[in-house]
């Protein structure tokens, strides 16, 4: 057998500047089915996640706190550590950007541009915002009560001189859109594609890549004055966990999901820093959009800001992984709320997938000894159903690797609903006593519906979904895309138990 082929995906390395919220829970649960799903489909899975500690800003939040920068990102990279546990993720790697293994990627980087001449020493002037890491250009800024902003994301900007290494962009223009014409892949979703190109046909400039303001941070090589700017050392986690500088063998990243206010840092910053030091860039980089709650924008100033370890101790996990996935299409903006989450808890998954399951699996408990009923030759009713079924491997799969997790979903809820319809219309509660033949085939039909179902699924509600294929008698070794062949005659099935717990709505 030949090796598996491998599959590398990352979430960007969240910034410890502040405590987690919904939006590194649902960059980290979408990876995480992707990485789950290319694991049942037989692949050798990178999945890597992770914290972004260097910088002026964490620098300044750590002085705020009245601590020393490594003990408080010690204790702040620990939170993100707490979430991605708490939110399921089954990341292989979670990477530090204060490790010896990253300071040393930072600077082999760092001399291989410095030698492909891609590297000199100038002087900075401009207007740079601590809260975004990034430097702005006077089109970018807008003044207001006497203070200026970055138009992009409203952070307040200072005028910044001083001595600064630049990496020679302006170069990579035209390469770079050569680059994405070649590869339109490269960035998704298409609007956010749009925005790069635009940008970059406007003409890149120079961009610094050293500061010498404050000392938190991976020193430059041979001029330790300077620091390296946060984005190439940040960046370049990317490449630390793939191996770099020794063979880095999962090098390029099959995918890498961002928010979209770090797109351009990906998107541009990143194949040019990646090409002119002859190394290939990512295959893909996915910008998802953002979550406003109940229809208003989050900010701790209104105290709204989605608390995921709150919303799972309420709904519990796998319900809302399922509605982050499911509510709006990757890529655009959704507002999140309760009822909405409680409405797709309460219907599609307690309703639709739970009553499935637990009608089938009562009706076997009660009218096959809880044994598995043999397999029988498909009739003509049974077609629809099992043809819709046995299509969803590939279906799901296929949206999958365009990032369409609500397609995904929506692909498996047309079966759920067809399951339903079936067993309405089937009724094998009757046929016991009229043809119980039929009525055993009726329920085969169904609980090899409800394997499909759980298996395709178990990316997104891994451990509900677990619980429902142990009911389904299907062992650990079994869940996976090249494992679904039937089940033998007379499997013995444990008593079902409910898979999900109904929320009460107040009148």
């Amino acid at each position: 057998m030949g090796e598996a082929q491998r599959f590398f995906l990352t979430t960007p390395i969240y910034y410890v500047n502040d405590k987690p919220h919904i939006g590194h829970a649902y960059t980290g649960i979408a990876a995480d089915v992707l990485a789950r799903w290319k694991r049942m489909a037989g692949y050798d899975v990178l999945f890597l996640t992770g914290t972004d500690e260097h910088g002026q800003k964490v620098e300044k939040a750590a002085q705020a706190a009245g601590e020393d920068p490594q003990a408080f990102t010690d204790r702040v990279s620990q939170a993100f550590r707490d979430l991605a546990k708490l939110d399921g993720l089954s990341n292989d790697d979670f990477i530090r950007t204060t490790e010896e293994r990253h300071k040393k990627a930072c600077a082999a980087l760092w001399q291989r541009l410095v030698e492909k001449g891609q590297i000199y020493l100038g002087h900075y002037e401009g207007w740079y915002a601590v809260r975004d890491e990034a430097f702005y250009g006077p089109d970018e800024i807008e003044e207001r009560d006497g203070q200026r902003y970055a138009i992009a994301s409203g952070a307040p900007v200072e005028w910044t001189q001083e001595p600064s290494y630049f990496f020679r962009l302006s170069e990579w223009g035209g390469k770079l859109l050569e680059f994405y014409e070649a590869h339109p892949e490269f960035i998704a979703p298409n609007p956010r594609r749009n925005e790069v190109l635009s940008f970059v046909k406007a003409g890149l400039q120079d961009l610094s890549i050293s500061r010498t303001s404050f000392t938190w941070g991976v020193p430059v090589p041979g001029d330790e004055k300077h620091v390296m700017y946060v984005w190439l050392d940040a960046l370049t986690n990317y490449l630390t966990a793939a191996g770099y500088p020794g063979e880095a063998p999962w090098w390029p990243a099959d995918v890498h999901f961002v928010g979209k206010d770090i797109l351009r840092f990906h998107a541009i910053y990143w194949p040019a820093f990646l090409m002119a030091a002859d190394l290939p860039p990512p295959k893909r980089v996915f910008a998802h959009g953002w979550w406003t709650n109940e229809g208003r924008k989050i900010s701790k100033s209104l105290g709204n800001v989605i608390d995921p370890v709150a919303l799972v101790e309420e709904f519990a996990l796998d319900p809302m992984r399922y509605f982050l996935l499911r509510e709006v299409p990757f890529g655009n903006d959704g507002d999140f709320s309760r009822k909405a989450l409680i409405s797709r808890l309460n219907n599609e998954l307690a309703n639709d997938l739970g009553n499935l399951a637990q009608r089938t699996l009562s009706m076997i408990q009660r009218n096959c000894d809880g044994r598995l009923p043999p397999l029988s030759p498909p009739t003509e009713d049974d077609r629809e159903l099992l043809e819709a079924m046995g299509s969803l491997p590939d279906s799901v799969g296929e949206a999958l690797d365009r990032q369409a997790f609500h397609e995904a979903l929506e692909r498996i809820w047309v079966v759920v609903r067809l399951g339903n319809a079936w067993i309405d219309a089937q009724k094998p509660w009757s046929l016991k006593k009229t043809d119980p033949e039929r009525m055993g085939a009726v329920l085969r039909n169904l609980h090899t519906t409800l394997r499909m179902l759980a298996t395709v699924l178990l990316p997104f509600m891994p451990d509900t979904m677990g619980a429902l294929l142990d009911q389904l008698g299907v062992g650990e070794g079994e869940r996976t895309l090249s494992t679904l062949k039937a089940l033998p005659e007379g499997t013995v099935l444990p008593p079902p138990t409910p898979l999900f717990r109904k929320i009460e709505v107040e009148a």
